[in-house]
């Protein structure tokens, strides 16, 4: 009874489920915004008194202090991600679009979601928002759409407003007992965001496993000018990865060391994926799959550890064996997780989020564990774990031990999460597209005219070309067309 419910013939006619939930959740969000959702003491028109009774200035406003951050986060959001999709030869549009329409909603969401846990003052029962949210809402982002990566071709969007709303929400939770409960330090979410998201995703993935999935076999692949597009992606995330990880970092010393840390581990990660991938092919050809991710790992896997004293040359550690690590994993794992327990990831999150954020998060554990005042100074230790308030008589050792707690909660979260979800996505009511219509733009865009026609010239030249071989077949080369 179960597979008749869940395998009826596909429809992705969303003309009606796409625009209600669009337009039924914006509203939702202007009401929950209305009730609960004011400017913080840095935005509000107040300032001008604050300052005078502060002896402030606008420079001590902490906008001019984030935004640049904030500008470049906001740029991996929408123009990295969404480019780095864009692989699949007939599937750029929507790589580009449902990112852009996952990430407007999931941003508000996670104003609120994070604003609740983080942010809620309880005697006026609101949530004050300033520009340190704005960055936080775009790092909740982040999480749905690492998951985006592992069902991409495979869901319709409105399928991906729930992964969203849901992943917004696990990641609010499990942000809240990783960072407030334990207390630990992830600036640039190795834990939080990308074990977590990668995980997530790779359940609801595995969950909505497609048995036929290679009727559609034609279109899972890229062509020469769509992993040109997509390393656009990559070269924005790479170039703006350190910001990404020290966003959020303690002023000073503790953001200058964050930027420098992932800024050494993601060159590192370029030299030896560009090594393993030229070993793996015959000839010493380089893949482009590897190229557009492995050489991301490296800012993935500083998440946690960035901001600590893991030295220059700990970094470039880091960053050298975690490229070897992705791009093993995209030579080897992702075929075997195929093969053997049914996990079809599209874009390879599992080796580019789960494995370095969960190694990252590791990492960062045998970094705090190993702390010492010798290294840090005391005041050093203090600022950098924050171990003032209820935590100042935690110890470094101690501190190591809740770091690898919260990479357990972050995959627990994913994975039980992603599971939740992914039997949610497989009712028949979403609009997906069938075995054989995954990876086609054409399912959910209006397209333009095929612009694979061949312009005259060159048809005629082609034409030609042809003629000619078929005159003279006693020459010993042949005209192979793609």
């Amino acid at each position: 009874i179960a597979s008749n419910f869940f395998g009826p013939q596909k429809n992705t006619n969303v003309r009606v489920s796409l625009p209600a939930v669009c337009f039924v959740w914006q509203i939702a969000m202007i009401v929950l915004f209305g009730v609960f959702v004011r400017y913080d003491k840095e935005s509000d028109a107040h300032w001008v008194e604050l300052k005078k009774t502060e002896n402030l200035t606008d420079l001590d406003n902490e906008f001019y202090f984030r935004y640049p951050s904030f500008q470049d986060v906001h740029v991996m959001i929408f123009v990295g991600f969404g480019f780095l999709m864009t692989f699949l030869k007939r599937y750029s549009f929507s790589a580009v679009g449902f990112n852009f329409l996952i990430a407007a909603f999931g941003l508000q969401w996670a104003l609120l979601m994070q604003g609740w846990f983080h942010h809620f003052d309880y005697s006026t029962g609101k949530i004050y928002i300033g520009i340190e949210s704005m960055i936080n809402a775009d790092f909740c982002c982040a999480g749905s759409l690492i998951a985006y990566g592992a069902i991409l071709g495979k869901v319709s969007p409105v399928q991906l407003m729930v992964v969203t709303l849901f992943g917004v929400t696990l990641f609010a939770v499990e942000e809240f007992i990783i960072l407030d409960l334990f207390h630990c330090r992830d600036a640039g979410g190795a834990m939080v965001i990308h074990c977590f998201g990668g995980y997530y995703g790779l359940a609801i993935s595995w969950v909505l496993y497609r048995p036929n999935l290679h009727r559609s076999k034609r279109l899972n692949g890229s062509v020469y000018q769509s992993d040109l597009f997509a390393m656009i992606g990559t070269l924005f995330l790479w170039m703006f990865w350190p910001s990404f990880n020290s966003a959020i970092a303690n002023h000073g010393e503790g953001q200058h060391r964050t930027a420098m840390n992932t800024y050494i581990a993601l060159a590192s990660s370029v030299l030896t994926t560009v090594a393993i991938s030229s070993m793996s092919k015959k000839g010493g050809k380089l893949d482009m799959v590897h190229i557009q991710n492995a050489t991301l790992a490296g800012g993935v896997a500083m998440g946690t550890a960035a901001e600590l004293m893991i030295t220059p040359y700990g970094s470039l550690i880091v960053g050298f064996c975690i490229g070897i690590i992705s791009t093993f994993g995209y030579l080897y794992i992702t075929p075997f997780l195929e093969e053997r327990f049914k996990l079809q990831d599209t874009c390879g999150i599992h080796n580019l989020h789960a494995v370095p954020g969960m190694l990252g998060g590791f990492t960062g554990a045998i970094v705090a564990a190993t702390a010492s005042e010798s290294v840090y100074s005391k005041e050093g230790l203090i600022a950098t774990f924050d171990f003032t308030g209820k935590f100042e008589n935690r110890s470094p050792g101690t501190q190591g031990g809740f770091q690898a707690a919260g990479v357990c909660v972050a995959m627990a979260f994913g994975l039980v999460g992603g599971a939740i979800v992914g039997f949610i996505l497989k009712f028949p009511i979403w609009g997906d597209a069938a075995d054989d219509n995954c990876f086609d733009d054409e399912a959910y865009w209006e397209l333009p005219e095929e612009e694979e026609t061949i312009p005259p010239v060159l048809e005629y030249n082609n034409h030609m070309t042809q003629q000619k071989h078929r005159e003279t077949p006693e020459t010993s080369f042949s005209v192979v067309e793609s």
